[in-house]
């Protein structure tokens, strides 16, 4: 059965199950940055402080550190898994995959909040990575092999807008959960539980397509080392690859200590910690709606933008995120010396800039990779780009705050990246089209 469009209603279902799973993934990694704040006083309370200032204060930069890792705890198992499952992808159900990695992560959210220890805390986020990989490299492949090459662009567009609404609700969620709870962090982790293995339950009664079914010419085969290398020497998934490896390492940094900044930013001395929480759960708020207007709109006109200027411009794929991380960067330096809450202008331009390209880079990684070798294309990219991204960058930020008293320095080191994710992928305009053509055949001989 099909729509007028075209499409088969079998795909339909199976890009809205995926889109309200991207959904729930993305509300379960944002929890953590809504109440991490609040996490550090029960693992690290002020009443165990040593009262010399000097010993104090050195403290205080272990645990900005500490509280930064719980992103790498993350951010570390999730990239290193992703590759087993992106070649366990290329070989076995699809779906099967998906069901075992949301039932995984959604338990392993659950236990988040059970964490009587800072260590059991920290392991946690660890087996959270694990199911997220089992999820992550998954997913793209599916959809690409449900749409064609002139309409993948679109729907990646909406599969990934379910990014910033998820993240908005996350930082939204965590918030007024924990509020409702009577400042008891650990019920945002619990809440999302249940609608996490429902949706895990319902991906085991979905149907795999067949590999290559959406990219004509493309016979799938089992994948070979030889064929894994090719990946690589592809300039297309090499430029798009490197590019979103800046913008991750900026992007992660930034969005998982925004709460935190944004207080910072405005708190003033004298406040008391009724004051400091009514502020906590208004920069929450101000942010995720940005984060979910800003990120929905840009990650859906992306993808329609390179959709409709392929056919007059070849490598648009590239050139509409080149210039929109170009654009990112000096709104960033504005919204970091605008005082608030002039400030949050520019940041909801900035997140704008910085989500035009979610849609499009994720269709270069599908558009020039061969269908047999698609699922590990995308796990070989996430272990990239959060390695030298986003798993090291909020640590960074952490240890910078601590040790100058300000964010907005880190802010600045880790927002600099985005001027080179838009020069790499100005480069990879005149690979894209000859790199398109080539991926439905191009296997080793």
């Amino acid at each position: 059965m099909t729509t007028q469009d075209g499409t088969s209603q079998r795909a339909t279902i199976a890009l809205t199950l995926l889109v309200l799973i991207n959904l729930f993934n993305y509300i379960d990694r944002q929890i953590l940055s809504a109440v991490e704040s609040r996490m550090e006083e029960t693992f690290f309370p002020e009443s165990e402080y040593p009262r010399d200032p000097e010993t104090k204060q050195r403290l205080d930069r272990t645990i900005e550190g500490k509280m930064g890792s719980l992103n790498l705890a993350f951010m570390v198992t999730y990239m290193l898994t992703a590759p087993l499952f992106g070649f366990l992808a290329d070989r076995m159900p699809r779906w099967v995959l998906v069901g075992i990695g949301v039932t995984a992560w959604s338990l392993a959210t659950g236990a988040t909040g059970l964490a009587g220890t800072f260590v059991v805390l920290f392991l946690t986020r660890c087996l959270v990575g694990v199911g997220e990989a089992a999820y992550g490299p998954v997913a793209p492949t599916v959809i690409s092999d449900l749409y064609p090459v002139q309409k993948r662009g679109s729907v990646m567009a909406i599969f990934y807008a379910a990014i910033p609404v998820g993240s908005a609700l996350g930082y939204v969620l965590g918030g007024k959960v924990t509020t409702l709870a009577g400042g008891d962090w650990r019920w945002a982790f619990f809440a999302v539980v249940p609608p996490g293995l429902l949706l895990g339950f319902w991906c085991f009664l979905m149907k795999d397509p067949r590999r290559g079914s959406a990219d004509p010419g493309a016979v799938a085969r089992k994948a070979t080392w030889a064929d894994y290398k090719l990946v690589l020497n592809t300039p297309s998934y090499l430029l798009t690859t490197l590019g979103m490896t800046a913008m991750t390492f900026a992007m992660g940094g930034m969005a998982f200590f925004m709460p935190r900044y944004g207080v910072q930013r405005q708190s003033f001395e004298g406040m008391t910690p009724e004051e400091k929480n009514v502020l906590f759960n208004e920069v929450n708020l101000t942010f995720g709606i940005i984060v979910v207007l800003s990120g929905l709109g840009a990650t859906i006109l992306g993808g329609i933008a390179g959709d409709r200027l392929k056919a007059k411009i070849p490598g648009a794929y590239f050139l509409v995120s080149a210039i929109a991380m170009g654009v990112a960067f000096p709104l960033i330096l504005c919204a970091l010396w605008t005082p608030f809450p002039a400030a949050w202008i520019f940041i909801f331009l900035a997140c704008f800039c910085l989500f035009f390209n979610t849609g499009p880079t994720n269709t270069i990684l599908a558009n020039v990779t061969h269908p047999s070798i698609r699922a590990s294309a995308f796990a070989l990219n996430i272990l990239i780009i959060h390695a030298l991204g986003d798993a090291v960058s909020p640590t960074i930020i952490g240890f910078i705050n601590g040790f100058t008293g300000d964010m907005t320095y880190g802010f600045l080191t880790v927002s600099s990246m985005c001027l080179l994710a838009s020069v790499l992928w100005f480069f990879g305009i005149k690979h894209l089209e000859r790199d398109t053509a080539m991926a439905p055949t191009r296997l080793a001989s």
